[in-house]
C-alpha cells in the first residue's frame, strides 16, 4: 500500500498542488467487484481545500487516473455499519449515498479516522459519523507525510521533580567548563541566557520543519481564532442596517450580510462564556441587528407585492379581448432575488414570514381574481358568440358594464345559472327543455340539429374550453413552483391527516400552532403549499363550474366535449401531483362535468318516455332514433383515444335500451302507421348506423335491431300482400283440405267443386291486366305507409315481388299434381309477375 500511496502522490496529486493523507482500497457494494481507491487529500496552499478523490487504474492497467472528487464540506455522513464487530463496508452521503466495500476493515478505520480528523480541523460545519467506533475518533490533527492525522500536544507536567544522578553529572561538567561559574554566577547565567536562545532558535527550526509540529501549531491558531467568530464586519452592518434592497447588488450584500450575521449568533460558546458582559452585549446587539432588518425586509418585500398588483392590473388592457392570461413570469424572476432572504427570515423570525406569506396570498388573491374574472369573461362572451343568433347580437356595441351584467348570474358559488332573467338568455341560449318546439309532436331531444348548431359551431366550443384549461395550467404550475422555491416549501405529495384537512389558512391555524415562532414541520409545509394555492386562486373553482354550467345551457351536447378535455386535463396533472391543488380542483371540476354528461343522458331518455305522436300523419323515422344517430356519431369523434371511453359505453347502454323500448312503444300507439312499418323504418335506421360506426360495446343491439328489421319487413310483406289471388287462394285452399282428408291428389279434380271446369272458371277471373291493377294499389299503399328519407320502398316492394311469385308457384304446383295432363295453366307466368313490379315501380 505504501508504494502505491507513494506512485499516486507522485503522479496525481503532487502535480495538483495537493498532498496525500490517506487512501483505502475499495469496490462497490453489491457489484462486481471493481477496485478503486479512495484518497483523503489537502491542497498545498491556503486556503486548504479539503477533498476526497476517487481513483482507479486505467482499461490497460498501466497507470492511475482521477476519476471523480468531492469536497469534504459536502459529506454530510460517514455510516461505518457497526460500531462494535469489524466490517469493510461503510457509507459516504454526499450529494447522493455511496455504498462501498473496503479491502481490509484496518484500511477502513484508519481512512474514517483521517476523514473525522480533518472535518474537526478545517470544517465549521461537522459531518455525522454514525456507527463509529470511539476510539477512531480522537481529538487529533492530521500529519503530513505518514497518513496518520494522530498526535497532539503533550501534557505539561508542573510539578518539582529532582535532579537524577546523569543530570547532576552533566550540570558539573558544565561548570568546570566556565572558570567563572562560582566566583561569577551573573556572567555564568548571560552565558547560558546567550547559549539557550541559540538552542531555542535551532528548537524553533527544528519545529518549523516538523509538519506534525506546524499542523499542531494551526490548530492552536485555529482555536485562537474561534474566539473572535463574534466579531461581525462593519460592512455587513452596514447593509443590514440601510442597505438597498432594490438593486442585484445590495440585495446580494444584504444577503451576505444577514448569513455572516446568523453565523455569529450561533457561534457555540465554551461553558460559562455566556456569563461574559461583552459576549450578553455583542448578542443583544446580534439580536437588535436581526429585528432592524427583518422589519426592512418585510416592508420592502410588502411593499414589492403592493406593487406587483398595481403594475400587473395596468396590463390587463391588453388580455381583455383575447382568450389569454396575463404572464406572472418577470414578477417571479424579480420576487426570486430575495428566495435566500426569504429563506434567512423562515429560520431567524418565523412570525414576520409568516407574516409575509400572509400578505402575499392576500395581494396576489385580488389580482388573480381579477385576471382570472376577466379571463371567464372573455370566454363566455366567445361561448355565446357561437351560436347564429348571438353573432349578429355580437356585432351590436357592447360596454364592459354591460358584458359584466349578462354574465353576472353565473358568478354564484355553487356554480348554476340562477334566475330566469338573466342577460344571457337574450342572446337565444335556450335550455335544453324549451330550445325548440316540438311542432310535429315528437322528441326533440339533445337540443341538436343541423339548423340550430353546425359542427363548426361545437368545433368552436371544443377549442375554446380547451383554450381556457390550457391557460389555467400553466398558470398555477408556474405559481405553485414559486411558492415553493421563494418560500422555501417542500413541494412534493402530502401526507394525510395533516393541516390541509384540519382549518383553513386564513383561520389562524399556523399562528396557533407555531405561535413560538418556529419553523413548520416538512409534512405541514407540504400542505402550506396547497392551502396557498386554494386561497390564491379561490376563484377558479366557481368560475370553471360556471363556465360549464354556460356550456351545458348553450347545448347539453358540450358535456361530451367537456368530459374529454377535463378528464385529460385531471391525468396529466395527477401524473404530475396527485395531491397538487391544480389536480385536485381540476377533479372535483370534473366530477361536476360528469354530472351534467349523466344528466345529459338522462334527460334523453325520459324525453323518449315522453314522445307523442300524431294521429294524421306517417311516423317515418323517430327524431330520437335519428338522434342518437348524431349523438353517436358526434361521441365517436370526440371520444377517440379518450381516457374516459368507459364513461360512454356506460351511457350507449342506456341510450340503445331507451331507443328499442320507446320505438316499440311509439309502434304499439300507432294509428296512422303500421306497427310493422314503424319497427322495420327504425329498426333499420339503427341497424344501419351501428353498422357504419362500429361501436364494439354495441355489438349484440346491432344484431338485435337487424333481426327486429328483418322480421318486421316480412310481416309486413305478408300482410300487406294477403292474398292478391283471393278466389284462386280459396280454391286451392278446397283441393288442400281434400288431401288432408284423405283424397289422392290425383283424384281431387273427380270431386265436383273441384273439376277442370271450376278451375279454368277461377283462372278467367284474374287475367294479367287485373293483376298489375291489383299490384298498382297495393305499390301506391305501401308507398303511403313508408316514409321517403328511409328509402326502403324498393326493398319492400322487391320482397312482395318475391312473396307474390312464391304464392305463383305454390298455385303452379298444385295444378300439376291435382291436375295432371289437363292443359289448364295461369293466364300470366312469372315473367310477366316481373315485368308488372318494374313497370310499376319505374312509373311512381
Amino acid at each position: 500500500m505504501t508504494a502505491i500511496k507513494h506512485a499516486l502522490q507522485r503522479d496525481i496529486f503532487t502535480p495538483n498542488d495537493e498532498r496525500l493523507l490517506s487512501i483505502v482500497n475499495v469496490c462497490k457494494a453489491g457489484k462486481k467487484k471493481k477496485n478503486c481507491f479512495l484518497c483523503a487529500t489537502v491542497t498545498t496552499e491556503r486556503p486548504v481545500q479539503v477533498k476526497v478523490v476517487k481513483v482507479k487504474k486505467s482499461d490497460k492497467g498501466d497507470f492511475y487516473k482521477r476519476q471523480i472528487a468531492w469536497a469534504l464540506r459536502d459529506l454530510a455522513v460517514v455510516d461505518a455499519k457497526d460500531a462494535i464487530k469489524e466490517n469493510p463496508e461503510f457509507d459516504l452521503h454526499f450529494e447522493k449515498i455511496y455504498k462501498w466495500v473496503a479491502s481490509s476493515t484496518a484500511e477502513k478505520n484508519a481512512f474514517i479516522s483521517c476523514i473525522w480528523k480533518l472535518n474537526q480541523r478545517y470544517l465549521r460545519k461537522k459531518i455525522d459519523f454514525v456507527n463509529v467506533s470511539s476510539q477512531l475518533l480522537e481529538e487529533s490533527v492530521p500529519s503530513g507525510e505518514n497518513q496518520s492525522v494522530t498526535g497532539g500536544d503533550e501534557e505539561v507536567v508542573d510539578e518539582y521533580q529532582e535532579l537524577n544522578a546523569r543530570e547532576e553529572q552533566d550540570i558539573e561538567i558544565m561548570m568546570e567548563g566556565c572558570e567563572y561559574a562560582i566566583s561569577n554566577a551573573e556572567a555564568f547565567a548571560e552565558k547560558l541566557s546567550r547559549e539557550l536562545q541559540v538552542l531555542d532558535g535551532a528548537n524553533i527550526q527544528s519545529i518549523m520543519a516538523s509538519e506534525k509540529q506546524v499542523n499542531i501549531l494551526m490548530k492552536l491558531l485555529d482555536e485562537a481564532l474561534k474566539e473572535n467568530h463574534m466579531d461581525l464586519a462593519k460592512g455587513h452592518i452596514k447593509a443590514l442596517q440601510e442597505g438597498d434592497l432594490a438593486s442585484s447588488r445590495g440585495i446580494e450584500a444584504c444577503t451576505n450580510a444577514a448569513d455572516a450575521l446568523l453565523q455569529c449568533m450561533n457561534v457555540a460558546l465554551r461553558p460559562g462564556h455566556d456569563l461574559l458582559l461583552a459576549v450578553k452585549q455583542q448578542q443583544q446587539r446580534f439580536s437588535d441587528l436581526r429585528e432592524l432588518f427583518a422589519r426592512r425586509l418585510a416592508s420592502h418585500l410588502n411593499n414589492v407585492f403592493v406593487q406587483q398588483g398595481h403594475d400587473q392590473s395596468s396590463t390587463l388592457a391588453q388580455h381583455s379581448v383575447e382568450l389569454t392570461l396575463p404572464n406572472h413570469h418577470p414578477f417571479h424572476r424579480d420576487l426570486l432575488r430575495y428566495a435566500k432572504l426569504m429563506e434567512w427570515l423562515k429560520s431567524t423570525d418565523y412570525g414576520k414570514y409568516e407574516g409575509l406569506t400572509k400578505n402575499y396570498m392576500d395581494y396576489l388573491s385580488r389580482l388573480y381574481e381579477r385576471e382570472i374574472k376577466d379571463f371567464f369573461e372573455v370566454a363566455k362572451i366567445k361561448m355565446t358568440g357561437t351560436t347564429k343568433e348571438s353573432k349578429k347580437f355580437a356585432t351590436l356595441p357592447r360596454k364592459e358594464s354591460a358584458v359584466k351584467q349578462e354574465t353576472e348570474s353565473l358568478h354564484g358559488s355553487s356554480g348554476k345559472l340562477t334566475g330566469s332573467t338573466s342577460s344571457l338568455n337574450k342572446l337565444s341560449v335556450q335550455s335544453s327543455g324549451n330550445r325548440r318546439s316540438q311542432s310535429s309532436s315528437l322528441l326533440d331531444m339533445g337540443n341538436m340539429s343541423a339548423s340550430d348548431l353546425d359542427v363548426a359551431d361545437r368545433t368552436k366550443f371544443d377549442k375554446i374550453f380547451e383554450q381556457v384549461l390550457s391557460e389555467l395550467e400553466p398558470l398555477c404550475l408556474a405559481e405553485q413552483d414559486f411558492i415553493s422555491k421563494f418560500f422555501k416549501l417542500q413541494q412534493h405529495q402530502s401526507m394525510p391527516g395533516t393541516m390541509a384537512e384540519a382549518e383553513d389558512l386564513d383561520g389562524g391555524t399556523l399562528s396557533r400552532q407555531h405561535n413560538c415562532g418556529t419553523p413548520l414541520p416538512v409534512s405541514s409545509e407540504k400542505d402550506m403549499i396547497r392551502q396557498m394555492m386554494i386561497k390564491i386562486f379561490r376563484c377558479i373553482e366557481p368560475e370553471l363550474n360556471n363556465l360549464i354550467a354556460l356550456g351545458d345551457k348553450i347545448d347539453s351536447f358540450n358535456s361530451l366535449y367537456m368530459l374529454v378535455k377535463m378528464s385529460h386535463h385531471v391525468w396529466t396533472a395527477q401524473n404530475v401531483d396527485p395531491a397538487s391543488f391544480l389536480s385536485t380542483t381540476l377533479g372535483n371540476v370534473l366530477v361536476t362535468v360528469k354530472r351534467n354528461f349523466d344528466k345529459c343522458i338522462s334527460n334523453q331518455i325520459r324525453q323518449m318516455e315522453e314522445v307523442k305522436i300524431s294521429k294524421k300523419s306517417k311516423v317515418g323515422i323517430l327524431p330520437f332514433v335519428a338522434e342518437f344517430e348524431e349523438f353517436a356519431g358526434l361521441a365517436e369523434s370526440i371520444f377517440k383515444n379518450a381516457e374516459r371511453r368507459g364513461d360512454l359505453d356506460k351511457a350507449y347502454t342506456k341510450l340503445i335500451r331507451g331507443v328499442f323500448v320507446n320505438v316499440e312503444k311509439v309502434a304499439n300507439e300507432s294509428q296512422k302507421t303500421p306497427r310493422d312499418v314503424v319497427m322495420m323504418e327504425n329498426f333499420h335506421h339503427i341497424f344501419a348506423t351501428l353498422s357504419r360506426l362500429k361501436i364494439s360495446c354495441l355489438e349484440a343491439e346491432k344484431k338485435e335491431a337487424k333481426q327486429k328489421y328483418t322480421d318486421h319487413l316480412q310481416s309486413y310483406v305478408i300482410y300487406s300482400l294477403g292474398q292478391p289471388l283471393e278466389k284462386l287462394n280459396h280454391f286451392f285452399e278446397g283441393v288442400e283440405a281434400r288431401v288432408a282428408q284423405g283424397i289422392r291428389e290425383e283424384e281431387v279434380s273427380y270431386q265436383l267443386a273441384f273439376n277442370k271446369q271450376e278451375l279454368r272458371k277461377v283462372i278467367k277471373e284474374y287475367p294479367g291486366k287485373e293483376v298489375k291493377k291489383g299490384l298498382d294499389n297495393l305499390y301506391k299503399k305501401v308507398d303511403k305507409h313508408l316514409c321517403e328519407e328511409e328509402n326502403l320502398l324498393q326493398v319492400v316492394w322487391h320482397s312482395m315481388q318475391d312473396e307474390f311469385i312464391r304464392q305463383y308457384k305454390h298455385f303452379e304446383g298444385l295444378i300439376a299434381r291435382c291436375y295432371p295432363g289437363s292443359g289448364v295453366t295461369m293466364e300470366f307466368t312469372i315473367q310477366d309477375i316481373l315485368d308488372y313490379c318494374s313497370s310499376i315501380a319505374q312509373s311512381h
